[in-house]
């Protein structure tokens, strides 16, 4: 008779964590400010497993977010979970991004690498054919391995019953086969590596621990896909003086397939419903006002809304500062989106947004690694003065890889403690 009473605790659990949370981003009070755990890499530090151990040992690494979640139980978790095969990754070649034990050392946080795979010069090929530029010039850019996909035709010749034979002829070029072996040979590996951990929510669910990001949607910034995987940071910024109007046209795009994605995968009628959604390029320091309204803000707003309108909650992540753009988020509907902040003012943030969008706020990352326990919880209680008061608030810490397990566990102890409403 105790499995069954287990598992009615562990639903009561998951709908109670839930619930919290969905009511504080609804702008209702809950029983006491929720946490989200961001786990990240610090289910590493926990546990004493290795970073690498995220990519080369999932038994392990599943082991370590299972230990850590229930053993500090948050309300809602992120977790970093194996999601790509280090193997696999070693054969692939990705050229923007480093992991730990593959390119940094086992126990740091991976790392990506600003690349321009399209030139500026190339907006209009890329604009006459998205896909044929993402396959013959993009990939060999991005991948070492890819290398010789700009040897294949443009797909679109591949037409009559002679195309296919056609394209197949390409790979007995120099490199061709190789290459395809190598695919193959890396499908095989992140296939089996990810069967281990493709479970991962469900489990922790029937535990009693609600994810905080839906497996069944991703959306994201127009311009940020464009900074952050075309052109770099570097040079969008010079196109939105250079070439304006192609910048804009790719956003648009970008912005035409996140709304056609949402519109054809609307929110279940049960389970997780919030959408993560990290924003890079769009705070106080990367570019003005004038720009943000023009390039940035209009495609970022047009992906809120509609998922808003097919049932997902947004949960834009504000990187950097955003002080000066706070006032554009109250175009967004009341009680429909979390707003998560990195580096922006919490007090400025409570008195713009109060009573209209749930906040929730970074506990410093410097604090939680190198500050004392009085110092963490001091500083836990004075954001749940300033942004908790009459709701609308979850308190987390985004930066946390190598932080103190003992300052993270002071930091959800006052959100239980000191956060409480009743």
């Amino acid at each position: 008779m105790t499995q069954p009473k287990t598992r009615s605790n562990a639903a009561a659990n998951y709908a109670e964590r839930d619930r919290r949370v969905s009511d504080a981003i609804a702008l209702e009070l809950p029983d006491r400010v929720p946490f989200h755990l961001f786990a990240g890499y610090f289910s590493g530090t926990y546990c004493g497993v290795p970073f690498s151990s995220a990519y080369y040992d999932a038994a392990a690494w599943r082991a370590a977010n299972v230990r850590t979640i229930t053993e500090l139980e948050p309300d809602v978790y992120w977790a970093q979970t194996a999601m790509l095969s280090g193997k696999a990754m070693e054969i692939l070649g990705p050229l923007g991004m480093r992991w730990p034990g593959g390119g940094v050392a086992p126990n740091l946080s991976h790392q990506m690498i600003e690349l321009e795979p399209m030139k500026q010069e190339e907006y209009d090929l890329f604009l006459r054919d998205p896909s044929d530029f993402m396959a013959r010039v993009y990939l060999p850019r991005a991948f070492r391995s890819a290398a010789p996909m700009g040897q294949f035709p443009p797909m679109r010749s591949v037409i009559g019953p002679w195309g296919l034979a056609g394209l197949l002829a390409q790979s007995v070029r120099p490199g061709m086969a190789e290459m395809l072996e190598q695919f193959a040979a890396a499908a095989r590996l992140q296939a089996e590596w990810q069967a281990t951990d493709l479970d991962f929510d469900e489990k922790m669910g029937e535990l009693g621990f609600p994810a905080y990001n839906s497996s069944r949607m991703m959306a994201a910034s127009p311009f940020d896909t464009v900074s952050d995987f075309l052109r770099g940071m570097r040079g969008t910024m010079l196109d939105m003086y250079r070439v304006p109007d192609k910048l804009l046209e790719v956003c648009d795009l970008y912005c035409r397939q996140n709304l056609e994605m949402i519109a054809a995968n609307p929110a279940p009628a049960e389970g997780v419903r919030r959408v993560f959604m990290a924003l890079h390029r769009g705070s106080d320091g990367f570019m003005s006002l004038a720009q943000f309204e023009k390039f940035y803000w209009p495609s970022l707003k047009k992906v809120l809304l509609a998922l808003v309108d097919a049932g997902w909650t947004p949960c834009p992540f504000f990187e950097g500062t955003w002080d000066r753009r706070l006032e554009y988020l109250l175009e967004l509907p009341r009680g429909k989106v979390l707003c998560h902040f990195s580096q922006t003012d919490a007090e400025r943030a409570k008195e713009v947004l109060g009573g209209h969008l749930c906040l929730m706020i970074d506990v410093p990352g410097f604090l939680l690694k190198a500050g004392s326990v009085a110092e963490v919880e001091e500083h836990c209680r004075k954001l749940i003065q300033t942004c908790g008061r009459d709701g609308g608030f979850i308190l987390t810490a985004t930066c946390i890889d190598e932080a103190n397990p003992k300052n993270v566990k002071a930091m959800i102890d006052t959100a239980r403690t000191f956060g409480r409403y009743d």
